[in-house]
């Protein structure tokens, strides 16, 4: 029997999918991720109700917004080559299904396969609806509602890592280590299993494999997700959980989607710092605090700076926070090649500098800007960085409304670490590679925070 709770004062119950649209890639992937939003290159939006035939004018409109993404793509790509495509010959056996198209779902068919020809991050389609959706109005209804809880799937089990404090999920009696086997009425198992055998050998699997989970319990604030969970004695446990905000605080940059920043600064073990952050936004009021945490970390034991599952965003502010730990000038954490210039993420020392051991934490969910700055400063040898492989996505990109109403993601520069190597499709590896474990979570233990706690007393 389901659990239920009260939301401001009003039973709840379960809400099924609780689903207004479905827009999923390979495997039923969820097709927007963050900053990383062409990291999963979707390949195909259904919708629940039948297409409504495309007017003569949505035709137009489409056929028009194919020609600008080619357009752009060739002319604002960084290699003029593309890496030896014959792009002329791809646009003229794309663009005729454009043109031929009877549904919305059809014409974009076309788009997706022209990004796909690419195999780079940072290139999506991003549906008009999409949008619609996850912007929403503000206030109750908002598309933004989740469970209060964050996932890893490790060894293709969806384990709860962390429980946001105060969550309907936290009062439902969730627990870090629980594994999550079922969402709304889809068993998760084997789509784990068929997810993580396709992207084995991608660096994006992890991410992948986390946005299997994440896409299907998202929905409107205040409305129930039913979540199916293996409790810590092997027990099967069916929860509605009310779905509520993200945890912290609620931005919009540009015309990326809605997205939540928070910080968390603390000490470990007594004598070692401790900082984490969602994202690489929202700099007014994340600067401060990094800022703030490191002049009051100045004589600690060690400093664990922790960008697990933090998508990237805005490159500068990794300068930034990596001139608290460099103290020679004319370092740079990489270069970004553009088609006609060239640009340094140059490194500017603070007056004062931090300079005991520093530990960085990164996992299959770090991407953009988290892969420049630990990859920068592990190539500066600054860093000693602990967890998973990163994402592999560090193409800088911008977004654009097409004429369609569309969104259109695209990369237009390369980037390469300060030691030369390129992050995309290869992401950053740790020094030393651990992963939460199941029992380790139960136990409330995180293996790769204790791993670098332990590394940094090894430094005395």
């Amino acid at each position: 029997m389901r659990r239920t709770w009260r939301v401001n004062g009003q039973l709840t119950k379960a809400g099924g999918k609780g689903s207004r649209w479905s827009c999923r890639g390979l495997n039923g992937v969820g097709c927007l991720s963050g900053m990383m939003l062409g990291v999963i290159l979707v390949a195909g939006c259904a919708t629940a109700a039948k297409e409504p035939p495309l007017t003569p004018e949505q035709r137009q409109l489409n056929l028009e917004s194919f020609d600008y993404v080619w357009t752009t793509i060739r002319d604002k790509h960084w290699d003029p080559e593309l890496g030896g495509l014959d792009w002329a010959a791809i646009r003229d056996d794309l663009r005729p299904r454009v043109e031929q198209a009877a549904v919305m779902s059809e014409s974009r068919a076309a788009f997706f396969e022209l990004i796909n020809r690419l195999g780079q991050s940072h290139f999506a389609i991003i549906p008009a609806e999409l949008y619609k959706d996850m912007e929403g109005p503000a206030g109750e209804g908002r598309w933004d509602g989740v469970p209060g809880i964050t996932v890893r799937v490790v060894d293709r089990h969806a384990l709860v890592t962390a429980v946001n404090e105060g969550s309907p999920a936290a009062e439902g009696g969730v627990r870090p280590g629980w594994e999550i086997v079922g969402v709304g009425d889809e068993d998760l198992i084997p789509k784990l299993e068929a997810v993580g055998e396709e992207f084995a050998d991608k660096t994006w699997k992890d991410h992948t494999l986390a946005r299997v989970v994440t896409s299907r319990w998202r929905g409107p604030v205040g409305e129930p997700v039913a979540i199916s969970f293996i409790d810590g004695e092997g027990r099967k446990v069916d929860l509605d959980v009310p779905r509520v905000e993200e945890r912290g605080r609620r931005i919009q940059f540009g015309n990326l989607p809605p997205m939540y920043v928070w910080t968390e600064v603390k000490t470990l073990d007594d004598s070692v710092g401790y900082i984490a952050f969602s994202s690489f936004f929202d700099p007014i009021n994340v600067m401060p605090v990094f800022n703030e945490a490191m002049t009051s970390f100045m004589d600690t034991e060690g400093l664990v700076i922790d960008v697990r599952g933090n998508p990237g965003g805005i490159g500068p502010m990794a300068m930034g926070m990596a001139g608290w730990l460099i103290e020679d000038e004319k370092r740079h954490l990489g270069t970004m090649y553009m088609r006609n210039a060239e640009l340094n993420f140059v490194v500017i020392p603070r007056v004062e500098t931090y300079r005991g051991p520093v530990a960085l934490l990164v996992d299959g969910l770090s991407g953009s800007a988290a892969e420049i700055f630990a990859g920068g400063l592990k190539d500066l040898g600054r860093a000693r960085v602990f967890g998973g492989r990163t994402v592999g996505a560090a193409l800088p990109s911008t977004i654009e409304r097409l004429p369609n109403g569309d969104g259109f993601q695209y990369a237009f520069a390369n980037y390469v670490s300060a030691g030369g190597e390129e992050l995309e499709g290869i992401g950053v590896i740790p020094h030393v590679e651990v992963a939460p474990t199941r029992e380790a979570l139960l136990e409330g233990r995180d293996p790769v925070v204790e791993a670098a706690v332990a590394w940094i007393k090894d430094q005395r």
